[in-house]
């Protein structure tokens, strides 16, 4: 059986400093605000926006109205429906799930099918055999929440997956000085892969060797999703740390 780092190679191979930010920094951007504010966004979505911070995530990676934003395996679309409303009508915003992960995310997909329909600047991408931006390469590749699910098997025969062609395929998808943002949930240091699978973590470390090997120059962290409080010893869904997890925020960009 395939693996998603594997459907990632094929679906993303193709696509040819430390900062912390208050709401006050982005409070007054008239994109973000637009976007918190979009009727389309579902109300549990703004209920998590306190806990996600879009805000000063978004400034951190800078994006910004007419980019061409890759939202990579969305999830529901947070981001995505976010990022709808700072890019504009004059960006857009792909969220792209690999086609042997479409049945599993189904449910969480059909909200972005929704988004989209009455959102004309968001496409909804299930690609098997790569995707390329038709108004040209991204401008920032994004994935929250997710990068360490790459490193785990959709089946008891796949076998060990090698991330540096997933990484090299992003690096090619991003334009020169083109930013690609890796939000996810801390393990503890030194424990490299071991808990992506059992407490969904994965320790920084190994995120930024992958993504440099990659060709990438690591240009700061942001430390507003952290949580001192969080062990990183629990189950990303488990009720005593659920939406309250320690997490780290990495920014590459891709040299010019």
């Amino acid at each position: 059986m395939k693996t998603l780092t594997a459907a990632l190679v094929a679906g993303v191979s193709l696509l040819a400093a430390t900062a912390s930010f208050t709401s006050i920094a982005f409070a007054a951007d008239p994109g973000m605000a637009a976007a918190l504010a979009d009727p389309g966004r579902p109300a549990a979505d703004v209920a998590r926006d306190a806990a996600r911070k879009p805000g000063e995530l978004v400034a951190f990676a800078g994006i910004k109205a007419g980019d061409r934003v890759v939202d990579l395996i969305p999830g529901g679309g947070y981001f995505t429906f976010v990022f709808a409303g700072v890019v504009g009508p004059t960006g857009h915003v792909y969220a792209t799930v690999p086609m042997p992960a479409k049945a599993y995310m189904a449910k969480l997909t059909a909200g972005i099918d929704t988004f989209a329909a009455s959102h004309p600047n968001v496409s909804v991408v299930y690609s098997e055999k790569g995707f390329t931006p038709p108004d040209g390469l991204a401008d920032v590749v994004w994935t929250a929440q997710n990068y360490h699910d790459l490193y785990n098997p959709m089946g008891p025969s796949a076998g060990p997956p090698d991330l540096l062609p997933v990484n090299k395929g992003i690096f090619a998808a991003l334009k020169p000085g083109g930013v690609y943002l890796i939000v996810d949930h801390s393990a503890p240091a030194g424990s490299g892969t071991a808990d992506t699978k059992t407490l969904h973590r994965i320790d920084e470390a190994v995120v930024r060797k992958d993504v440099e090997a990659a060709g990438f120059v690591f240009e700061g962290s942001s430390d507003v999703l952290r949580n001192p409080a969080d062990p990183r010893t629990a189950l990303v869904f488990d009720p005593s740390i659920r939406g309250k997890t320690d997490q780290f925020v990495l920014k590459f960009r891709k040299p010019k």
